[in-house]
């Protein structure tokens, strides 16, 4: 025999493209069509099946940007079309697809005349069941969304299309065809089957016979079938391929549990109305799988779009409710939304799970026990802790995979955050979370596994993700021919808990992750669309402060708790820290939305907090300032209100100089040069700026990433920056207590406001910004006269230490960070924070000046990316930070809720003095939220954590009458905890271990 390999498969791969996929329907026949159109809001099927339709022929254009066309497609099944001789009739919807994937251009959701939902028809899933007999006639209704496809050819460029006031009314689709078609089922079957041993047999060595075998069975096969009769002789393909789809796999074959998925992304190229949408097709997709294959199993995380569908598609729902009692639709995640780890303050991320979970078992009786995010831009240290608090096992993710400059070590492994806790992992080494099953897809799953000889077991979620689709029936064919097929990973059906049942049982010894698992990508994402970002800080913290006042006023006045509009407050918040929403990756459309959500919660949560203050302190002639801090803030305590007369004034007297300017107070010194630079602050005797590297320095930068313009912050911008150094103007204001410094720049204008903190501790900085860039960076410099060689960032429930170098290609990937509300630089003895009230990305570097080191810590306060919002954060912003020298991390702490939780002045009041419901006799020991319990019991729930990073101990003690104390989980039910120990009348003494996190239910009655 002559070698012929490579000519044998180019036949291969014309017979199956151009004759088995064209072959699947034997016969199509047209529908008689009729439409309308709505361009505002989608309506109900109610009310869109009584409009007036008017006809409507293939091949016309349809669907302006952001539209719904409805469709109604009639017809009358053939004579002789039944589902016999291997043929079954169905219907075929094209509605002018490109050849991009599901999820990012026009999709539907397919009605009966009576109003049930039937599946959807997307890209790569054009058919429709039809269970109509011979000569009966039929009519559906076709919702058809023209979503634009905004991520089109993956250039970035800008784009109208995420702004409907922008995006035009031009028809973006052509409509393609509504088809009667005869299914031919050997023909479908045949084309599965060289599909799937074509991916095989490439992904075999060349000098494996396995190969040889495959190649000459679809050789034969191809012999064997008649292009002019396919219908007739694809039995006689099939039977030639038979022997090698019947050789089993290798006992060694790595294991892999295929779980049906759809990543939905709760908003990103398209609106969250849009999403709403997309859930109900992707469930009615895989309901019609379920009820045709009852092994297959479909998760999905995220109760918020559970709710949706609930409160939406009603029916659909239901029928969820059965797939998830008989085990085949599997609610995963426990979160309200695949949310962002890194940005969500702590609270907010445990509320993630607090309102997913509860969601889930009161909808459906389930716990899960994996969080799922497979899609995340990175995973915070503080997560592993927090997950298990929920009552969590098991965590996935994917999205490390796409780390651009070091591979992560481990498929399978214990991941240990801040606090030591360890979560057991899985990151999927198959490399996708939109899986086809495809031969490529196995092999690269077994290839990468990175626990060879200790476990063999992998996860693949399948299905179109992203704008949804999900499983098809095309991918459900392929998991059974690989089940058991040599040369193939065994690919069996699985549920995400039954995976890693069986992952943890044969992983005896794990590797442990210790630390955040930081994504080597999207780092521009800590600073994106800041007004996105500075209303989920500032919605955090009212949060906190609505609920602190409001339990007060239940517990002290009787007075009824908010539950409702809290709730909703807090789903509001939750369902924008999305990651695709808060990172700031979305379209216009979400952000403006976004922003005017959290307009509407500050609202709310503002009166909440008026009506709790006026019921708590009642009515008068007093004024009186509230602290809903964990801190005393200018002498009013921690949780307690105080009369305005102790409300402590800003210290410190600027003073004019031949140089500049210089700020006096009890414990600083502050000098800043004409040029607005800050040239020496003295602290405790100290200096803090080396001569030559004054702070409080302006730089601009090009920020031009190579790709994912919002997501990406690229290591080159560092190397084209435009130093800020003349203001326009410097002068004083507020009788001299305020040093102002204007400056302008490119189409922008900054306006900086400098003081002392009300104790002299601190510079504060306020920072005006009227912002008109395109693709530049802001970035605010303070180089400090520290050695130091790590840096401590604020996370969730404490701080993480990352180093100032860059040793290894690890520490130099790291080139920015996220922080939360403060970063701390220092040495033995000496030590700056610097704390804000919305920035997030931030970078520490230490630098060599005249054979002295100094450490810059720098802060990300504005991006301007043109996709996919050409718009991103154009306009104004303000920023506040503090410089706290001769500060060590506790001093940190505080400053960080300073900012973030100042005090509260109220009118109008009779008393000024109340006091707190709860407090604690140890500063480590922060209050991060007071409540009432999930439950409406009237219980009060405090949540603390050791915030220094050591071990502590400490009394709380309640100023309210209760019958019991106990530690619980963050779902509020009882735990075991070795934290909590004499609890009685007077509190609960609590031993913590470093970031140790602890909830407390005091029982009231």
């Amino acid at each position: 025999m002559h070698a012929n390999r490579e000519l044998v498969e180019a036949r291969i791969s014309r017979f199956l493209r151009e004759r088995l996929e064209p072959a699947r329907w034997r016969e199509r026949r047209p529908l008689d069509i009729a439409a309308w159109t709505e361009p505002g809001e989608p309506v109900s099927f109610g009310e869109a099946a009584g409009r007036e339709f008017l006809p409507f022929n293939a091949g016309q254009a349809w669907g302006a940007p952001w539209d719904t066309t409805w469709f109604r497609v009639s017809g009358t099944v053939p004579d002789g079309w039944s589902e016999a001789d291997g043929v079954r009739p169905e219907l075929v919807i094209d509605l002018g697809f490109n050849g991009d994937g599901p999820g990012f251009q026009a999709e539907a959701l397919v009605y009966t005349e009576q109003g049930a939902i039937v599946k959807a028809v997307e890209p790569r899933n054009l058919h429709v069941p039809l269970p109509h007999r011979p000569g009966e006639t039929f009519t559906y209704y076709i919702e058809a969304a023209s979503n634009p496809n905004v991520i089109a050819g993956f250039t970035y460029a800008p784009t109208p299309m995420g702004d409907r006031t922008t995006a035009g009314s031009a028809p973006l689709y052509v409509f393609r065809a509504a088809d009667l078609a005869l299914l031919d089922v050997p023909a479908w079957n045949l084309a599965r089957d060289f599909w799937t041993l074509n991916g095989l047999m490439h992904e075999l060595p060349m000098d494996l016979p396995r190969r040889y075998e495959i190649l000459r069975a679809m050789e034969r096969a191809v012999d064997a079938v008649d292009p002019s009769d396919i219908p007739g002789t694809a039995g006689a393909g099939r039977a030639a391929l038979a022997a090698v789809l019947a050789s089993p796999s290798y006992a060694s074959a790595h294991r892999i549990s295929a779980v049906g998925h759809a990543h939905i992304d709760t908003a990103w190229l398209w609106p969250v109305r849009e999403t709403v949408r997309k859930v109900a097709r992707t469930f009615a997709n895989v309901l019609e799988l379920m009820d045709h294959e009852p092994e297959f199993v479909f998760t999905a995380s995220s109760a918020q779009q559970y709710a949706w569908l609930r409160d939406h598609y009603p029916d659909l729902f239901d029928r969820v409710a059965k797939k998830v009692r008989s085990g085949q639709f599997v609610p995963t995640g426990g979160m309200w939304v695949e949310s962002d780890t890194n940005l969500p303050g702590g609270e907010a991320l445990a509320r993630q799970f607090v309102a997913g979970k509860r969601f889930f078992r009161e909808e459906f009786g389930v716990d899960p026990e994996v969080v799922w995010l497979p899609d995340s831009f990175g995973y915070s240290a503080a997560l592993p802790q927090i997950a298990r608090a929920a009552g969590a096992r098991w965590f996935l993710t994917q999205k490390i995979s796409w780390n651009e400059t070091n591979t992560m070590p481990h498929s399978t492994f214990l991941w240990e955050g801040i606090d030591g806790t360890r979560l057991f992992t899985h990151f999927p080494s198959v490399d996708t979370y939109n899986s086809e099953l495809s031969g490529q897809e196995l092999a690269r799953a077994q290839r990468q596994y990175a626990e060879k000889g200790f476990g063999n077991t992998s996860l693949v979620p399948f299905g179109w993700g992203d704008g949804g689709g999900g499983p098809t029936r095309e991918m459900l064919a392929a998991a059974e021919r690989t089940a058991d097929l040599e040369g193939s990973p065994q690919v069996r059906f699985s549920s995400p808990e039954r995976f890693f049942a069986a992952a943890e049982e044969e992983l005896a010894v794990p590797p442990v992750w210790s630390g955040e698992l930081y994504l080597e990508f999207h780092r521009g994402t800590y600073t994106s669309q800041a007004n996105t970002k500075k209303g989920n800080r500032r919605s955090e913290h009212l949060l906190r402060e609505a609920e602190l006042w409001a339990a007060t006023a239940t517990v002290r006045t009787g007075a009824a708790y908010p539950y409702d509009v809290l709730e909703q407050s807090w789903h509001t918040v939750l369902l924008q820290q999305f990651h695709d929403i808060l990172p700031g990756t979305s379209i216009a459309w979400v952000h403006q939305e976004a922003e005017r959500n959290y307009a509407r919660v500050a609202a709310t949560l503002e009166a909440v907090i008026e009506d709790a203050a006026g019921t708590l302190l009642g009515s008068g002639d007093t004024l009186a300032v509230l602290n809903a801090g964990p801190y005393p803030q200018q002498g009013v305590p921690a949780g307690g209100a105080a009369a305005a007369s102790a409300f402590a004034e800003s210290s410190g007297s600027w003073e004019r100089t031949d140089s500049g300017w210089h700020l006096t107070g009890p414990r600083l010194r502050l000098t800043v040069n004409d040029a607005g630079l800050f040239t020496s602050l003295i602290a405790d005797g100290r200096e803090v700026f080396l001569t030559g590297r004054p702070g409080n320095h302006f730089q601009l930068f090009r920020d031009v990433p190579n790709q994912w313009d919002a997501w990406d912050l690229d290591a080159h911008y560092r190397f084209s920056s435009t130093e800020l150094m003349q203001p326009d103007a410097v002068k004083m204001e507020d009788d001299g207590r305020v040093l102002s410094i204007e400056r302008s720049f490119g189409a922008s204008t900054l306006v900086q406001r400098i003081t002392l903190s009300p104790d002299g501790t601190a510079v504060d900085l306020t920072v005006d910004v009227d912002w008109h860039e395109r693709q530049k960076l802001l970035k605010l410099a303070f180089p400090l006269d520290v050695h130091a060689d790590r840096a401590a960032s604020e996370i969730q429930f404490g701080h993480l230490y990352r180093p100032t170098h860059a040793n290894t290609s690890w520490d130099a990937a790291r080139f920015e960070t996220v922080a939360h509300r403060w970063i701390h630089v220092g040495e033995p003895g000496f030590g700056v924070a610097v704390a804000n009230d919305r920035t997030y990305g931030h970078d520490t570097i230490r630098d060599e000046v005249d054979g002295r080191t100094c450490t810059t810590v720098r802060l990300s306060l504005l991006r301007a990316p043109v996709f996919p919002d050409p718009g991103t954060d154009q306009g104004p912003h303000r920023f506040r930070f503090s410089l706290r020298p001769a500060a060590g991390i506790p001093e940190a702490v505080s400053e960080g809720y300073r900012l973030n939780l100042p005090v509260r002045t109220v009118s109008g009041v009779a008393a000024a003095d109340t006091v707190p419901l709860l407090a604690v006799d140890n500063p480590a020991v922060v209050i991060e939220a007071v409540k009432l319990a999930e439950d409406r019991s009237g219980d009060v729930i405090v949540r603390l954590y050791e915030a220094f990073g050591g071990r502590a101990t400490a009394q709380v003690t309640a100023g309210f009458g209760y019958s019991s104390v106990a530690a619980t989980d963050l779902l509020e039910r009882p735990v075991d905890s070795l934290a909590v120990g004499r609890a009685g009348d007077g509190g609960a003494q609590l031993s913590l271990r470093p970031f140790e996190l602890v909830t407390l239910r005091f029982r009231v009655g």
